[in-house]
């Protein structure tokens, strides 16, 4: 498949890119960004994280503001950012708000018309983008992990735990660990997934958990006490005690004085990297 590559930068002794391609999950332009450590080959390829940002992000996002680049290159780990939704779909409403539509598609696949036809980033994430930039970087599909914020978080630990197989280890910060019972997760599920509760299960990494579905891994965890999103929109303790009673083994921190933002990520990226690299790279 052709990639078109968009931008790249030397950046802490290995190569940051910016590309698109057109995808056959989304039938749209996709876009993706790629954080390759100096010495990756075809024949000494490395791990890699995949990395998913929140609300209103693109595949810039993370990238640009979590400072993990510099940490990735010190443990030779390779990264690859994917937008948050499709864009462009021509879906009326689309861009009216920042959390459903552009922006926010919830890593899912949409069964909803007319969502169904483009906001397909569940199969995106699981299949397409991995085996597209596992073919075109030297990336070790055998050793690949995710990470997430916020909506992104989601996506990472419902991921992970459809599919421990393919994605190795697994980290989130200030996720939305139980979409189905807060207002952003029930707002996407019912426009995506249509108001049968019962289908949003299999998106919802706290009743996955109920379900028995896990990880064998541990879970790495990060939330910001003074998040302004905490109680309505997070609520890390439903992941706790689903976790709790499934043998999930899992570290949840909670962290006095810090946000949501992005000064949050900054501050403990760098023990995620430590995380992952700990499964990955053994």
């Amino acid at each position: 498949m052709a990639i078109t590559t968009r931008a790249t930068h030397a950046c802490c002794g290995g190569t940051l890119g910016f590309y698109s391609h057109q995808s056959d999950s989304l039938g749209l332009e996709a876009r993706f960004a790629v954080f390759v450590p100096d010495g990756a080959s075809a024949t000494a390829p490395v791990p890699v994280i995949h990395l998913l940002a929140g609300l209103t992000c693109t595949e810039e996002t993370f990238l640009i503001k979590a400072n993990a680049v510099r940490f990735a290159a010190e443990y030779r780990i390779a990264l690859v950012a994917t937008d948050t939704s499709p864009r462009g779909a021509g879906i009326a409403g689309e861009d009216d708000s920042y959390d459903f539509g552009s922006g926010a598609g919830f890593y899912l696949d949409a069964t909803q018309a007319p969502w169904a036809g483009h906001y397909r980033m569940g199969t995106y994430i699981a299949e397409e983008l991995p085996a597209l930039t596992e073919a075109s970087f030297p990336l070790d599909g055998t050793r690949r992990g995710i990470m997430g914020h916020s909506m992104g978080g989601h996506g990472a630990l419902v991921h992970a735990l459809r599919a421990p197989d393919r994605w190795k280890s697994v980290s989130a910060f200030a996720p939305i660990v139980h979409p189905a019972a807060v207002p952003w997760g029930e707002k996407a599920f019912t426009g995506y997934l249509g108001p049968d509760r019962a289908t949003w299960a299999a998106h919802d990494a706290t009743l996955l958990l109920q379900a028995g579905r896990t990880h064998p891994t541990t879970i790495l965890v990060d939330q910001g006490d003074a998040d302004q999103f905490l109680d309505a929109q997070l609520q890390p303790w439903h992941l706790e005690e689903a976790a709790k009673a499934a043998g999930q083994k899992l570290i949840l921190r909670r962290h006095a004085d810090y946000d949501h933002s992005y000064w949050f990520i900054q501050s403990f990226i760098q023990d995620h990297l430590t995380h992952h690299a700990a499964i990955l790279c053994r």
